[in-house]
């Protein structure tokens, strides 16, 4: 089995820690591994089961925060279950919004914003999805042939 886990770099995990848990609901599955220097080398966390790897900036090993002088490189997609309530929320706790939530289908209800860390965020609430039309039991014995 194949798994895509992002390595985020931010200026203060510790501080990037407690945001992330008070604002997103995030959860510490892997305690921070804290190095000689006191800066925090590793530690991981997750929203409803969407994980993520996290450290301070290690300049010897070319690791460093988004600069917010350019655009980002790689953007965060989170399915959520109120893309509102939670775009509302990280709001309110500094995050900058780049795109208020809206209906996008078939996407789904989205928005966007930036931590004040510097990362930027796709939040994704899928919509309701139609109905299916039925299938019938059985297909024809000839299908027509494609123009």
């Amino acid at each position: 089995m194949a798994e895509l886990t992002p390595y985020i770099c931010v200026a203060d995990s510790r501080a990037a820690i407690e945001w992330y848990r008070a604002h997103l609901g995030a959860e510490v599955v892997v305690d921070p591994i804290v190095m000689d220097d006191g800066h925090v080398g590793h530690c991981e966390l997750a929203v409803d089961g969407a994980r993520w790897m996290m450290s301070d900036a290690f300049e010897s090993a070319g690791v460093a925060p988004p600069d917010p002088g350019r655009g980002n490189a790689v953007t965060l997609h989170l399915t959520v279950t109120d893309v509102h309530a939670l775009c509302r929320r990280v709001q309110d706790a500094g995050a900058t919004v780049d795109r208020a939530p809206e209906d996008n289908p078939p996407i789904g209800r989205l928005a966007v914003f930036h931590d004040p860390f510097g990362h930027r965020w796709f939040l994704n609430q899928p919509l309701d999805e139609p109905v299916p039309e039925p299938v019938p039991e059985s297909l024809p014995e000839s299908l027509p042939e494609p123009d």
